[in-house]
């Protein structure tokens, strides 16, 4: 069965249900992690409150690998490859510091490498689902396997659409990367990979540094509190 056929079930709950459903928290040993990436519809709703508008926004596009790296004309969270997004979609074209201010908004931060590694590959419920063991430590977000990941692909699917992973968190593998709050002078660490990369960007040693000013199609994120 296909990723796309996977999505339709989901949407057709989740699309009743009002935006803050994708806000879930999962309860990681002394912090809580967002279940979900930061949706679109999140985003939107916290930008219109506060009346801002992001840099891809304001410079007249995001960013797409092409001959190099391309500005697109009217890529922004909201239309992340020129099309409108669905409100479910992940939040893309953000830089570290956007993705930093949401969080803080919410109440929570971005997440550091220490607490994104520990739950996106360390099994820690008691009681886990889907075949996880408790205590385990995984090769990937998804499991042994990476097999169920939104990798190798031309776009990014509805947050949730994908396989559960450890820990019940979904897309921490894939989808798009997540800026996390580690730094090295003006460069900020991501993990999880993307749909654009393979599965091996989304072991823990495929984690990359890049530009915190930089704000990309396959660049998303999700707080912890």
């Amino acid at each position: 069965m296909s990723n796309q056929k996977r999505t339709y079930p989901f949407i057709l709950i989740f699309s009743l249900m009002p935006i803050h459903c994708y806000a879930e928290k999962v309860l990681i040993g002394d912090f809580s992690i967002d279940r979900y990436e930061v949706t679109v519809g999140s985003f939107m709703e916290y930008a219109k409150r506060k009346g801002i508008k992001t840099q891809a926004e304001i410079q007249g596009g995001g960013f797409e690998w092409g001959f190099g790296w391309e500005r697109r004309k009217g890529w922004s969270y909201k239309a992340p490859q020129g099309a409108n997004a669905s409100v479910d979609e992940p939040a893309v074209h953000i830089t570290w510091s956007e993705a930093n201010e949401f969080c803080l908004d919410k109440g929570g931060r971005l997440p550091n490498q220490k607490e994104w590694s520990l739950a996106a590959y360390t099994e820690l419920r008691d009681i886990p689902t889907d075949g996880f063991e408790t205590g385990r430590t995984y090769p990937y977000p998804v499991g042994d396997s990476p097999l169920g990941m939104n990798n190798n692909q031309s776009n990014h699917l509805s947050v949730g659409s994908t396989k559960k992973g450890v820990n019940g968190l979904y897309d921490m593998g894939a989808n798009v990367w997540e800026w996390l709050s580690d730094r090295k002078d003006h460069d900020a660490l991501t993990a999880g990979g993307s749909w654009w990369y393979g599965p091996h960007k989304t072991r823990l040693e495929g984690m990359q540094y890049k530009p915190a000013s930089f704000y990309a199609v396959y660049i998303g994120f999700r707080c912890v509190y």
